[in-house]
């Protein structure tokens, strides 16, 4: 039977994982779900399958896998080729596309890219007791082709002077916090990226516009 006998979330906030295996729990009565509350860029031991459980798949959707440096993005594979052996990982992949495309979908009209930005200092006021005005920063976000990646930055609007539990920081007006990255890969980019951390590329599937794929990587040979 190829349905999935148990399900290991993986998030580094135990508060939302574990209501989100609670609904998974109440819609999957037979699937056995077990969180775990971990940083997944870091080692870690997951349970073992046990016998007759069958081989371990992984799922990274989205295209999470672009927030990483490249360096971290090549780390995080090579622990999944680990923690994986003998099966397998499913892989979400944002493809280069034309750079007006990516510049509009990062500065869409509606504003929704620009406030999870500002999000960021609306953050840190609340949880860090910073004194962040949210008008006095800007949302910016372009295309750079040289490193095949979206980055997004805040950009200081006037001279201001900003207190972070304690500190205080200068920022002059035009000066910016870069805030994020998110890198984009060409097919081969990627596949040879999974080769270099010890999977096996098999088959690809992408959308008629070749925007985004789905990757699935052989993991190296139980040991």
């Amino acid at each position: 039977e190829d349905a999935p006998r148990r399900y290991l979330p993986i998030d580094i906030s135990g508060e939302h994982l574990e209501g989100a295996a609670e609904r998974l729990r109440a819609d999957y009565p037979e699937l056995v779900v077990q969180p775990i509350v971990a940083d997944y860029t870091m080692p870690l031991v997951l349970p073992a399958t046990g016998a007759g459980v069958g081989q371990r798949v992984g799922f990274f959707p989205g295209s999470t896998i672009g927030n990483f440096h490249p360096e971290e993005a090549l780390s995080f594979m090579q622990l999944a080729a680990r923690l994986l052996r003998g099966g397998g990982m499913l892989v979400g992949v944002d493809l280069v596309k034309e750079p007006s495309r990516l510049h509009g979908a990062y500065n869409d009209a509606q504003g929704v890219t620009a406030a999870f930005n500002l999000n960021l200092l609306r953050r840190a006021n609340r949880e860090l007791g910073a004194d962040f005005d949210l008008d006095a920063f800007g949302h910016y976000a372009f295309y750079n082709p040289l490193l095949q990646r979206i980055e997004m930055h805040l950009v200081s609007r006037r001279a201001q002077t900003v207190n972070i539990n304690g500190e205080r920081f200068n920022f002059f007006e035009g000066e910016s916090i870069h805030t994020e990255n998110s890198h984009k890969f060409t097919v081969e980019g990627f596949r040879a990226l999974a080769v270099r951390a010890g999977f096996r590329p098999g088959p690809v599937w992408t959308d008629e516009a070749r925007l985004f794929s789905v990757h699935w990587l052989h993991a190296p040979a139980a040991q």
